[in-house]
């Protein structure tokens, strides 16, 4: 009986091959299903969106099968006997079986056939400035849209383009009340609450920690936001000669969500210095930063299979215009989707979309698994493209690489105004504050389709104090309009999360690496940066995030490194205010 048992193969032998089993068929299938959905954000037709629905199902089943779900969670019972690196994998296994559950095939296909067409939906919009007799004769580009609201001072035509703007909230509430309900269905099969529940599991978090997370971040960064949204108001006011409202009309701002207010600080409007430069410059350069500390060349194939530059006018292909990255094969096939124009806006852009590629192709290597191929969590991939495009705009590089001329002055403080208006500070109570909110009682109180507008501009108006130019009925669905809400469901913490730590990593390179101010230091060139950054980049989804951070910045995660990074400026605000009630 002795030698029969020996035969058998062990519990740890089983887990093995279970593994490498689930690695190989797993990176394969996504790789099938990831060039579908790349081929219908390029090329948004019918047959596109149809080929990623049929992958997308393929894949699903394999995650979502009995077979996946029973063994993952048998072997999870063996923690005691289990390495960190297969206990990872298995638990990383479950969560995707979760997103697709087998026992509940019919849901699950339905799932996948309505987000490929709510897609399809946003990614082939037209949006239409005039329309008459049912036929639109002044069709508009997102890009188009945001220059308006940018560079326009009146504000007639700032609210025509902005409402344009909500045109396909109508097209897209009645999918997002059907497909709440479907992810909500996928969720509890596996025993989550909610959507919401499984995409924060993710962290290793509950539901409830995670919004104190976010309830915690916003405390402490109100009182440097609402001194931030005074400034605002009173600028704008002046602007637009009118009164100084109480919460800012949201076509008074630069952005459609009002998640970044560029252009109310002092500051050169930097464009001018990318004319003459042409769109492919813009990526090469990002390129080049890189490089710089270290890394290798993007593959061949990045400059191959990538879709960087805008379409052209009149192009009948249309493509998804929200800039992304894709790790297409978990391995070397890495591409990237943007509409790249010569501006100071895409330049930054462009070096956040390579830090995601970079960080994919640091983790493609025999030691991650490839279902481990991933950030730390979700937040840290966001927080290093962050932290490149935040390099980006340093004067010192901007200087050395010749965009920024010696004699164009830049005043550091309005500098500063501008980082914490445009990509930092006002950020936060839209990430941590609106889109999280929203998307927690979306999925976890089941928010009735009826409520989706007026439950919308309520945490609008108490988080970011906006408001719309007019009341907004039931008949829009202005949440809809922001393509995560879509595209990437219950995810919008990650981006706050990514806020604390991409100022966390700048704060240790600055201050421990670079010894410089961390408002005006260069990464460019620095190979030790680059070393430091690697060793985090390469090790995938293989630590804990939590004891990562704590090991590469010596502290947990905080608002610490943001805060401190903003303080000259809360403090120049604060004596800007007191001089304007003397």
């Amino acid at each position: 009986m002795a030698g029969c048992a020996a035969e058998e193969p062990s519990a740890r032998r089983q887990v093995q091959e279970f593994l490498q089993m689930y690695n190989e068929i797993d990176q394969r299938l996504g790789t099938v299903a990831t060039e579908a959905a790349w081929l219908a954000s390029t090329d948004v037709t019918e047959e596109h969106t149809g080929r990623r629905i049929g992958a997308e199902r393929a894949h699903a089943a394999f995650r979502g099968s009995r077979y996946v779900i029973e063994h993952s969670r048998r072997f999870l019972q063996l923690r005691g006997t289990l390495e960190e690196l297969e206990f990872r994998q298995l638990d990383k296994i479950l969560l995707n079986a979760a997103e697709s559950p087998g026992t509940i095939p019919e849901v699950v296909a339905k799932r996948i056939e309505l987000e490929a067409r709510l897609s399809a939906v946003l990614d082939g919009f037209t949006f239409c400035l005039d329309e008459r007799g049912g036929k639109c004769l002044k069709p508009v580009t997102p890009n188009q849209i945001d220059d308006v609201l940018v560079r326009s001072r009146d504000l007639a035509e700032r609210r025509r383009v902005w409402e344009t703007s909500k045109q396909i909230g109508p097209a897209l509430k009645g999918g997002l009340a059907e497909v709440r309900d479907l992810r909500n269905r996928v969720a509890t099969e596996l025993g989550y609450s909610s959507y919401f529940h499984l995409q924060v599991a993710d962290y290793g978090l509950t539901v409830a920690e995670m919004m104190q997370l976010m309830q915690r971040t916003l405390r402490e960064v109100e009182p440097l936001y609402r001194r931030l949204h005074r400034y605002a108001r009173r600028k704008l006011a002046v602007r637009y000669g009118q009164p100084v409202p109480e919460r800012i009309p949201a076509h008074w701002l630069p952005n459609r969500w009002g998640q970044e207010w560029p252009g109310l600080a002092e500051t050169p409007n930097l464009d001018d210095l990318f004319r003459g430069r042409s769109p492919e410059w813009i990526v090469q350069q990002a390129e080049r930063f890189y490089t710089s500390l270290g890394w290798p060349p993007l593959p061949r194939s990045f400059w191959e299979r990538s879709d960087l530059y805008q379409l052209p006018p009149g192009a009948t292909r249309k493509k998804n215009t929200h800039a992304s990255a894709w790790h297409v094969d978990r391995d070397r096939d890495v591409r990237s989707l943007m509409s790249v124009v010569p501006n100071f806006r895409w330049f930054e852009t462009a070096h956040h979309e390579l830090g995601h590629v970079y960080y994919f192709l640091a983790y493609s290597h025999p030691n991650v698994p490839p279902v481990l191929r991933e950030g730390a969590n979700r937040a840290f991939h966001e927080a290093i493209g962050d932290l490149i495009g935040m390099a980006a705009r340093q004067e010192p590089y901007l200087r050395q690489i010749g965009i920024l001329p010696a004699d164009r002055k830049i005043n550091r403080m309005e500098w500063l105004l501008d980082e914490a208006l445009d990509s930092a500070v006002v950020f936060l109570p839209w990430s941590a504050g609106v889109m999280t909110h929203f998307e927690h009682e979306l999925y976890e109180r089941k928010l009735p389709a009826e409520q989706f507008n007026r439950r919308w501009w309520e945490l609008v108006e108490r988080y970011q104090g906006i408001e719309p130019p007019a009341p907004r009925g039931e008949e829009y669905c202005d949440g809809c309009t922001k393509t995560h809400v879509i595209d990437d469901p219950a995810q919008y913490y990650d981006y706050a999360l990514a806020s604390l730590i991409k100022y966390q990593l700048h704060d240790y390179i600055a201050r421990s690496i670079l010894k410089q101010d961390p408002r005006s230091c260069n990464y460019y060139g620095n190979k030790e940066v680059g070393q430091w950054l690697w060793d985090l980049l390469r090790l995938g989804a293989t630590r804990d995030w939590r004891q990562l951070l704590r090991e590469k910045t010596g502290e947990d995660l905080s608002s610490r490194a943001l805060l401190e990074y903003f303080r000259p400026l809360e403090q120049y605000l604060e004596q800007q205010e007191r001089a304007a009630v003397r």
